[in-house]
C-alpha cells in the first residue's frame, strides 16, 4: 500500500514555509529588513536556534541575504528580471516605451478585472486607502508623492488579483516605472496633461473596484492607459516638430546675418 509515517515537521522547516509564502504573495518584498532575531523568534514562536536554521536554509535559497551589523533582508528577487543590458535598450528606444504601456494595459485590465470578482474587502479597503491618498497629495501639491502613489495605487490592484505570478512580474514592471526606464510622470505634464484629469481616471478605476463592476474596472485602466500612451505620443511628436523648427529658426537667423 503507498502509505507513509507521518514524521512531524521540524520547527525550522515550518519557519521556512511561512516565510517562503510571505515573500510568494508579496507580503514580505524586496529589500525588507525582517524583525531582529529575539522578536522574530518571539512572534513565530520557536527558538533562536531553529529560526537560525530556517534562516541559513533561506539565505541558501538566495530568498533572504545578511547585511553586516544592519540585518537580516528579503533578498532582491525581482531586480534579477531584466538584465542592466535590456534595461538600457527599454531606455534608449521609444518602441520600448510603447510596448511597455500595451502589455500593462493588457495585464492591468485583466488585475483589475480579477480584483473586482476575487479581490476581498480588506483589498479594496486599501486601494481606497491609496487613493484617499491620492486625492490629499494632489491638493498640496506634492508632485514626488503623486508619482509615487500612482505606482502603488496600481500595485494594490495586482495584489488584489491574487495571482502571485503576475503580483512579481508587474512588480518588476514597476520597478522600472519608478527608476524612470520607460517614461517620466512629468512628461504628459509638458503637454498640459491635466493632474485632475489623471485622478478622476483614477478615481473611475477605483469606482468600479469598490462596486466590484469587473467589466467597468477592466474598462476605466484601458481607459486610463491609452490616455498616458495618446499623452506620450503626442510630446514625442512635439519634440520632433521642435527641433525642426530650430533648424528653421537658425537658418532664418543666418539669412539675417547675410542681408546684414
Amino acid at each position: 500500500m503507498p502509505f507513509q509515517k507521518v514524521l512531524p515537521e521540524k520547527l525550522s522547516t515550518s519557519v521556512v514555509r511561512q516565510i517562503e509564502q510571505l515573500i510568494l504573495r508579496g507580503i514580505l518584498r524586496p529589500g525588507e529588513r525582517l524583525p531582529a532575531e529575539r522578536d522574530l523568534a518571539d512572534r513565530l514562536g520557536v527558538s533562536r536556534p531553529s529560526l537560525r536554521e530556517a534562516v541559513a536554509e533561506l539565505q541558501a535559497q538566495g530568498l533572504l541575504t545578511t547585511r553586516a551589523g544592519s540585518g537580516i533582508y528579503v533578498a532582491e528577487v525581482i531586480g534579477s528580471a531584466f538584465s542592466p543590458a535590456l534595461i538600457r535598450l527599454f531606455g534608449d528606444h521609444d518602441e520600448a516605451v510603447f510596448d511597455y504601456l500595451s502589455f500593462r494595459r493588457d495585464m492591468e485590465g485583466l488585475a483589475a478585472e480579477r480584483a473586482a470578482r476575487l479581490g476581498s474587502d480588506s483589498d479594496l479597503k486599501v486601494i481606497q486607502a491609496i487613493f484617499d491618498k491620492m486625492e490629499a497629495a494632489q491638493a498640496a501639491p506634492d508632485a514626488e508623492a503623486e508619482a509615487r502613489l500612482d505606482a502603488q495605487f496600481h500595485s494594490a490592484i495586482i495584489d488584489a488579483s491574487h495571482n502571485v505570478v503576475m503580483l512579481h512580474m508587474m512588480r518588476a514592471m514597476y520597478d522600472l516605472l519608478r527608476q524612470g526606464v520607460f517614461y517620466n510622470r512629468k512628461i504628459m505634464f509638458k503637454q498640459r496633461t491635466s493632474r485632475a484629469a489623471l485622478l478622476d481616471q483614477h478615481r473611475a478605476i477605483n469606482a468600479a473596484l469598490q462596486a466590484r463592476d469587473p467589466d467597468g474596472a477592466r474598462a476605466a485602466v484601458e481607459t486610463h492607459l491609452d490616455y498616458v500612451q495618446t499623452a506620450l505620443e503626442d510630446q514625442k511628436r512635439a519634440d520632433r516638430n521642435e527641433a525642426i523648427a530650430r533648424q528653421r529658426l537658425s537658418r532664418e537667423n543666418g539669412s539675417d546675418r547675410g542681408r546684414n
